[in-house]
Parts: structure tokens; C-alpha cells; sequence
């Protein structure tokens, strides 16, 4: 079953120097973007990170130090990187948690105000976890029965996911094409910032979902915890997650 798309998706991967959002930095990143009639376009970037690469990643990903000093740095490709996203939802496997927080991350330190706002995320790695719960390499195996030789790789990972999610498509019939229906489908909660630190609830109250306030609703916490505002804005959280909580502190203010 093809996709039925409205509008270009982007499946995308990053490789980057760790797990951190906001301390590490991306070493690699490649897309392919699927247009409503079917054209698809490829692009794999490698970046100069302007930092090291620790073993531990390299490992992962076999990118080096070497090979990336020669590279572009994010901020020299970030705008027209931007450009390649405008007007298109987005997919990727742990997209939601991990690379989307990151490149929004990325974008911010290169001071490209890009706004994910109109696009719908689909993540691959949420449809297989609720289907199937495992990785990557095992869903390209269960789904495409290929086993995944360059795992790490962005651009194979990237080809991986997208196809895994087309197989997903012919395997499951009450999967959906549509992706307005995918998106919600590939979400966990419905999220406030990309990270999900704070989530909506039934209501549509922004909720906080994670340490000692983990549950309540997060406008209570600051009016009761004035401090806990300061702690988010010195603590090591995302521009974009500190943003949202700057929204819900100015209109308490209004």
C-alpha cells in the first residue's frame, strides 16, 4: 500500500556525537522526501560538528574526527536544510524523542527560527512498538525480511525506515495511509514540546511528565513553586521545552 499524501513528507535520520539534545551536536544527517506523486528526492550531509566525536559514537556510527573535518558546519547548511522541510510532515524512527528534538535544537543554535507547528510527525519506531516492540534492524527484518548490514549509517537507516513503514502499510490492514491518522497514531502522548516534558491532557491542560511534579498540571506547579520556573530556565532542558513553559508563566501573568 503507498502512502496517500496531501503534502511532501520528509523521512529523515541524524548521527551525532552522543544522546545529548542539547550538549551534542549532529555529524550527519540524510532525508528523503516523498512528493504527492510519488517522485522521491535523496540527500545525506555530512557535518564538522566543531567538536570531538567520542569513541563511544564513533562506534555507533563510524564517523571520525577525519571525516568530517572537511565538512560544512550545521549553522553553513542550516538554512537551506530548513528549506527542504517548509511545508512537509516529517518521519522518522524515534523521530518524536530524539531527532526532531535535535534538529530543532540545531536549527535554534543557528539561529533558524524553522516552525515544525504545521507539520505532522509520524514515528516508525512507535507504529512498530505497538505492533511489533522491537529495533530498527529487527523490524527491517521482520517487515522486509532484509537484514540491515549498515545499521548506524544515516542514509541506511533513513532507507530502512522508509521502507519499513511501506511494508507496515501492505502488513497491516487497518493501519492508515492518511498521514493525519498516522501521526496520531505514531504518538504517545500528545505533546507540548518536542521532548515531552510537559503533555496535554484530556482537557488540554499542559501537564508536567517528569520528575516530582510528574502529573500535575503544570500551571498549578508554577503559581504554588515560583522557583521551579527558575530551576527549568538554569536547567539542562531545550530552548524549546523552556519556551513552553515561559508561554504557560507569561499567561498566568495576563
Amino acid at each position: 500500500m503507498q502512502l496517500q499524501l496531501k503534502k511532501p513528507i520528509i523521512f529523515f535520520d541524524l548521527e551525532t556525537t552522543g544522546l545529548n539534545i542539547t550538549q551534542d551536536r549532529i555529524v550527519e544527517v540524510s532525508i528523503i522526501k516523498v512528493m504527492p506523486n510519488g517522485e522521491e528526492i535523496r540527500r545525506t550531509r555530512r557535518v564538522n560538528p566543531e567538536m570531538h566525536i567520542p569513541e563511544e559514537a564513533t562506534a555507533t556510527h563510524h564517523i571520525t574526527d577525519e571525516d568530517v573535518k572537511d565538512e560544512p558546519t550545521f549553522k553553513q547548511i542550516a538554512k537551506s536544510l530548513a528549506q527542504l522541510f517548509v511545508g512537509c510532515d516529517i518521519a522518522g524512527f524515534n523521530s518524536n524523542r530524539f531527532d526532531i528534538p535535535m534538529l530543532d535544537q540545531e536549527f535554534q543554535r543557528a539561529n533558524v527560527d524553522f516552525d515544525f507547528s504545521n507539520a505532522r510527525f509520524v514515528d516508525v519506531q512507535t507504529i512498530f512498538h505497538k505492533k511489533e516492540p522491537r529495533n530498527l534492524v529487527a523490524a527491517y527484518k521482520f517487515y522486509c525480511g532484509k537484514d540491515l548490514t549498515e545499521a548506524h549509517s544515516a542514509n541506511a537507516d533513513t532507507e530502512a525506515t522508509y521502507e519499513v513503514l511501506k511494508a507496515q502499510l501492505d502488513r497491516y490492514e487497518d493501519l492508515p495511509a492518511e498521514i493525519e491518522k498516522l501521526a496520531e497514531f505514531s504518538s504517545q502522548h500528545r505533546n507540548v514540546d518536542f521532548m515531552g516534558r510537559l503533555i496535554y491532557d484530556d482537557k488540554n491542560r499542559e501537564i508536567v511528565n517528569f520528575g516530582k511534579y510528574k502529573g500535575q498540571v503544570a500551571q498549578d506547579v508554577l503559581a504554588r513553586d515560583p522557583s521551579y520556573y527558575t530551576w527549568i530556565m538554569n536547567g539542562d532542558f531545550t530552548k524549546n521545552t523552556k519556551d513552553c513553559f515561559t508561554r504557560i508563566r507569561l499567561r498566568m501573568k495576563k
